[in-house]
């Protein structure tokens, strides 16, 4: 597959809308715009297959189950792992086991273009300092939007679409070249990166009464054999009514 110029630059887009502090999808959260199942899916429907995309990032979503960005930090940038992993992944033909091999070192390239962005945003902090001093508060709001933002979204949106047009014809000869027991080795170890993300979740699940709830997933799931879909809808049922319930009784207890 051929990644356009524009679909490169779109892409670019997706990532940059995926990133911590971008005020214009705070509707939909943030926080789900940069998860590598939207961003494979939004990449899938920019190269044409939203299917194919969604089933890469769904894939890569499983090793950062238990991502969190404490403080301000980031430890690894799930935005950029989605959005280029399912790229090149699609682009290159890969297995979707090997599209996480490449995905989790490209989240850790993002954590540099994070820093980066954050230290050239200390001067619109000091100008903002500055405006303050001089009771200029309309500058202040300019200042505290616009410069971060136009920043963020070159640092975002050229390096990702840079590697997006460029990086799929050499990662295709990469993998070319590690056909057999390399490309054996990185599919297994694809397929182990999921495991570990799904045990640092359940490690999470500290609660007994979360991991009944786990539990009770599972079992559906298994015996049922129905769909993720309607166990989806169920569960969405059922935390509402519980979380509904918890919330009445503590009200009540207070």
């Amino acid at each position: 597959m051929k990644i356009q110029l524009w679909q490169a630059f779109l892409i670019g887009v997706v990532y940059y809308l995926g990133q911590m502090g971008t005020p214009w999808v705070s509707l939909a959260g943030t926080h789900t715009i940069m998860r590598p199942l939207v961003n494979g899916f939004l990449v899938g429907l920019i190269l044409g297959d939203p299917v194919k995309g969604t089933i890469y990032g769904a894939a890569i979503q499983l090793p950062f189950l238990a991502w969190i960005g404490a403080g301000g930090s980031v430890p690894m940038d799930t935005a950029l792992a989605g959005t280029l992993g399912t790229a090149l992944g699609m682009a290159s033909g890969v297995s979707p086991a090997v599209a996480i091999t490449l995905a989790v070192p490209i989240s850790l390239i993002g954590t540099m273009i994070w820093v980066l962005h954050m230290t050239v945003d200390i001067t619109f902090v000091h100008m903002a300092d500055q405006a303050a001093a001089e009771g200029k508060l309309n500058r202040i709001n300019f200042l505290h939007v616009w410069p971060p933002q136009i920043t963020m979204f070159i640092f975002s949106v050229v390096p990702a679409m840079l590697a997006a047009f460029y990086g799929a014809a050499p990662v295709k000869i990469i993998i070319g070249s590690l056909k057999g027991t390399p490309l054996h080795v990185l599919t297994v170890i694809g397929g182990l990166l999921p495991a570990l993300g799904i045990a640092m979740n359940l490690r999470a699940m500290t609660a007994k009464s979360t991991l009944v709830f786990f539990l009770l997933g599972f079992l559906i799931a298994e015996y049922s054999k129905m769909d993720i879909l309607p166990i989806a809808i169920f569960a969405g049922i059922i935390a509402y009514l519980y979380t509904n319930i918890t919330v009445k009784k503590d009200g009540e207890s207070a």
